[in-house]
């Protein structure tokens, strides 16, 4: 399975980016996918997830109304469009394939999967 991100840059408070993410090597449309994100000096933390048949989707509170997760069942692919960005969501942005079957999508240790991640920086 690989998963690759991108859609990072850098952009000022207020601006919007749009992170994809391509996957291959497995049946993309049987797994609900993930977005996690990485800042410095903290812990990896949940942002968002969308079911196998994007029917669902979930947010972390902070990102709610700003953020939306979709996928592309077609072309193997997932997205975050991110809008009026604030300094606090600077981080590495991750995402994630989740086991099938088990475990809460907000847990980082129910995705077996992981891309390489892609930086959004933030400036205020």
């Amino acid at each position: 399975v690989q998963l690759q991100a991108s859609g990072g840059g850098l952009v000022q408070a207020g601006g919007s980016l749009r992170l994809s993410c391509a996957a291959s090597g497995l049946t993309f449309s049987a797994y609900t996918m993930g977005w996690f994100r990485q800042a410095p000096g903290k812990e990896r933390e949940f942002v968002a997830a969308v079911s196998w048949s994007g029917g669902s989707t979930y947010y972390t509170d902070s990102v709610k109304g700003r953020f939306t997760i979709s996928r592309d069942n077609v072309k193997n692919m997932v997205f975050l469009q991110m809008n009026r960005l604030k300094p606090e969501d600077t981080a590495v942005y991750y995402c994630a394939v989740k086991s099938r079957g088990r475990g809460t999508y907000g847990a980082s240790r129910w995705y077996d999967y992981w891309g390489q991640g892609t930086q959004v920086t933030v400036s205020s």
